[in-house]
């Protein structure tokens, strides 16, 4: 007569317990470092910034029950356990790993590749507040939108704008004509896009492609490849230094 006795996980060893705390304190550490150091907002929306202290302080309970298991005795391990413990171990090690190596640094130029909107979506919400806002006030997140809801682009000719962004250019551009571009990010920068006012200086001088520059004039509608649009016609440009939040979030 056989009796079935419950099945039983063997627990993982003490080496990979101990790999695995440090891991998770790693991790804790880490989130805990973007939040302080201010790179945070070069990976997510800022309006999701908890979710981060959420992580650093789970990361960290974790690793403490890890240091707790420990104090249950000496632990055994079984072949199909230990694969699975070490893949736990690696999934916990490639974000650190890569945080750790991978300089932080927000999207720039070189992240663009010719995918660039001029145009941005719509949001009632939005347009409501944009309508309080002062043309010289606006954004290029707030340009794109009024732009979207108003099907002639010559009623924006005449109004005064002052925007910040960095300098984007393609080869196919119309002379003395560049972009003034900025990343929008909704959630984090897996879904973050380019957005860009065109703008004309007669004037311009070589304008390395990145450099972030405050650019102040009116606009006139003008052909923008093959595309009927406000131009920014520049009255001036000014370099400056990249905005500590460069991201626009819709």
């Amino acid at each position: 007569m056989h009796t079935n006795l419950p099945y039983s996980t063997p627990a993982p060893s003490r080496a990979v317990t101990i790999a695995k705390a440090a891991l998770l304190f790693g991790l804790a550490a880490y989130f805990a470092y973007t939040i302080v150091s201010g790179s945070l907002t070069n990976y997510i929306n800022a309006r999701f910034a908890w979710l981060s202290y959420v992580a650093a302080i789970l990361f960290a309970i974790g690793g403490a029950a890890a240091l707790l298991a420990l104090r249950g005795g000496p632990r055994t391990s079984a072949f199909g356990h230990s694969r699975t413990s070490l893949s736990m171990l690696l999934m916990l090690a490639t974000p650190l790993v890569l945080g750790t190596l991978i300089p932080s640094r927000p999207l720039g130029v070189d992240a663009i590749n010719g995918s660039i909107r001029v145009g941005a979506a719509s949001y009632g919400a939005a347009e409501i507040a944009l309508v309080s806002k002062s043309p010289l006030d606006r954004d290029i997140l707030d340009w794109s939108r009024a732009f979207a809801s108003e099907p002639s682009p010559s009623a924006f000719n005449g109004q005064q704008a002052k925007v910040l962004g960095f300098v984007y250019t393609e080869p196919d551009y119309p002379p003395n004509t560049f972009m003034v571009a900025r990343f929008t990010v909704s959630c984090c920068v897996a879904d973050a896009s380019a957005l860009g006012l065109p703008a004309y200086d007669a004037s311009a001088g070589v304008l390395e492609d990145g450099t972030w520059v405050e650019v102040a004039g009116e606009f006139q509608a003008g052909d923008f490849l093959g595309q009927q649009t406000p131009v920014l016609h520049v009255a001036q440009i000014t370099p400056v230094e990249a905005p500590a939040h460069p991201y626009l979030y819709p």
